[in-house]
């Protein structure tokens, strides 16, 4: 543990509640609030900040990583970025019981600092990995292969906003009740008692870790079981430690500076094959878990960790209906920016693209089905030509899974765009690949009836709009999904879309032919996931998020004047 740099805790307080009053507002009304500034060269990270951050990162990696915590006296080697480098922090391995009895003896002191603490403590926390967003997104990239502005905004500001939105969520869930009241009932010998209720927290909370976004995901978690009071140990994928284990050195070093237990976070690194995950979850003293990942792991989850409030994100099949459009020209290059984006491998990323057989009214005039398809593979070409252009949107793949699985996809019917390989112009050893797009009859489900991560994307020929509209319905009940685009022209199609995703449990964004994308959600405005759908049993950020993490427990007694 680095030295410490006490904090006065009321000045902390003082300091940062009134923001976390006015994020909770911010959350309830919907509109638009951002505490970390997305634009890299924004001022607050600094003159230069793309070196500064650079030299950040190179030191951070040179000095290791400094934790207190049990560990076992053994290290897990580094990561190898998928663009090249092996990193250089090696981590701790770990008893998982021994981390446990850590943080469940951590807990009553951590408790009895109150909501208000915890949450101004929580704010130090986010303030402090702002100030080194350029190094938490260069974690982000050399670990996941985002590209490089995408994994520091990803990574970092919006990430943290997250984790700032379920702050204030919890906040808001813990005070919203009177502490303390004197109670009377009328009569005549009224009764007087001397009521206060508490919160408590759940227990230990774990974080499972994802290998694709290790920040975005895992913070809202992170910051609503800390708020709440609830000790975190951080379990993160095996490819992706050093974002996390970055979040996790801070949150240590606040914590002690303001006079608590590092043992609050603590981090649970894993070797090869070493089910670290399943023993932390299983652990009758953790109480909460949060995970995000594939659905066979997070329905042994929620199977198997009876004891704990399970929250996951797994799979599912996204989907656009295309029904017609005013602006082809925008919906197409917005189709095609949504496929591309880091090579498909977000749980937001379209795969399932229903079209009339018939084709699609246009501002262009009637296009069939066969020009749809050569008007996406199109603007494919068009967004990632030539390759140093293309790679800043497509990043890299970490993952011979994903590459396994697009040269099984070929089969799957016509190929209307091939993934091919582009070169990366500043690290060769990346492997990056383009969408790879097939065209399918409706009759042929097994082609888009599951989720295909990565950039695979299937054009399916539907014999209506209706049906097409109905086939959504039918894969997200069934496989689920966190997002749903239509584009149309008619506000009937509008009408009945809603429908179904009202029906159906999925969030549907309508007519995208600019600057936003069904691929992305904003904190504080866009709920991301509805709960309401096997792709995810919670949604980030909303209340339902936070007030299981906690309960009230109630003390009275007869008050002595009454």
């Amino acid at each position: 543990m680095a030295e410490t740099t006490p904090i006065d805790v009321d000045a902390l307080v003082e300091r940062h509640l009134p923001d976390v009053t006015a994020a909770a507002a911010a959350a309830y009304a919907r509109g638009f609030h951002s505490r970390y500034p997305e634009r890299p060269t924004d001022p607050a990270y600094g003159d230069d900040p793309f070196p500064e951050g650079e030299a950040a990162f190179d030191a951070w990696q040179q000095r290791g990583l400094h934790l207190d915590q049990p560990t076992t006296g053994g290290l897990i080697v580094g990561e190898v970025s998928p663009y090249g480098p092996q990193l250089g922090i090696s981590y701790p391995t770990v008893d998982p019981a021994a981390l446990v009895a850590a943080a469940a003896d951590a807990l009553p002191q951590w408790r009895a600092a109150g909501p208000d603490v915890r949450a101004a403590v929580c704010v130090e926390i986010l303030d402090r990995l702002g100030a080194r967003a350029h190094e938490l997104g260069l974690a982000v990239h050399h670990t996941s292969g985002q590209p490089r502005v995408m994994a520091f905004q990803a990574g970092a500001p919006h990430a943290l906003d997250r984790g700032f939105e379920a702050v204030a969520y919890a906040h808001a869930a813990m005070t919203r009740h009177a502490t303390s009241v004197r109670w009377e009932k009328p009569g005549k010998h009224p009764t007087v008692m001397h009521k206060t209720f508490h919160v408590a927290p759940q227990g230990v909370a774990v974080t499972i870790g994802c290998r694709t976004f290790p920040t975005w995901n895992a913070m809202p978690g992170i910051m609503a079981s800390l708020a709440t009071g609830n000790p975190l140990i951080v379990k993160p994928h095996p490819a992706t430690v050093m974002p996390l284990a970055l979040v996790v050195e801070v949150a240590q070093q606040v914590l002690v500076d303001a006079g608590f237990s590092p043992h609050l976070a603590m981090l649970a690194t894993e070797g090869p094959d070493e089910p670290l995950a399943r023993r932390l979850a299983t652990d009758q003293r953790v109480r909460v878990v949060d995970f995000t990942g594939s659905s066979a792991f997070g329905e042994w989850l929620e199977e198997h960790a009876r004891q704990a409030r399970v929250f996951t994100e797994k799979s599912g099949v996204n989907s656009i209906v295309i029904d017609g459009t005013d602006h082809a020209a925008g919906m197409f290059a917005n189709l095609a920016f949504s496929l591309s984006l880091y090579s498909g491998q977000m749980c937001t990323t379209p795969q399932a693209l229903f079209v009339p057989r018939d084709g699609i009214d246009t501002d262009e005039g009637h296009l069939s089905f066969e020009q749809v398809g050569e008007r996406i593979a199109a603007a494919l070409d068009d967004l990632l030509e030539p390759p140093e252009k293309g790679v800043q949107v497509l990043g890299a793949i970490g993952d011979q899974a994903v590459l396994d699985r697009i040269d099984e996809a070929r089969s799957l019917g016509t190929v209307l765009a091939d993934s091919r390989a582009l070169d990366h112009p500043q690290a060769p050893e990346a492997v990056v690949r383009t969408p790879l797009l097939v065209a399918v009859d409706a009759g042929d489900a097994h082609a888009y009836d599951a989720e295909r991560f990565g950039p695979i994307a299937v054009l399916v020929a539907a014999e209506s709009t209706d049906a097409a509209l109905e086939h959504v319905r039918d894969l997200v009940a069934r496989r689920g999904a966190i997002t749903f685009g239509v584009h149309t022209r008619e506000d009937k199609v509008r009408a009945q879309a809603t429908e179904v995703a009202l029906d159906a449990g999925v969030s549907v964004s309508f007519d995208l032919t600019q600057g936003v994308y069904v691929n992305q959600t904003t904190a504080f405005s866009d709920f991301h996931a509805t709960g309401a759908n096997p792709a995810a049993n919670a949604s980030l950020v909303d209340e339902a998020f936070v007030t299981c993490r906690f309960h009230l427990v109630e003390t009275r007694i007869h008050a002595q004047d009454g």
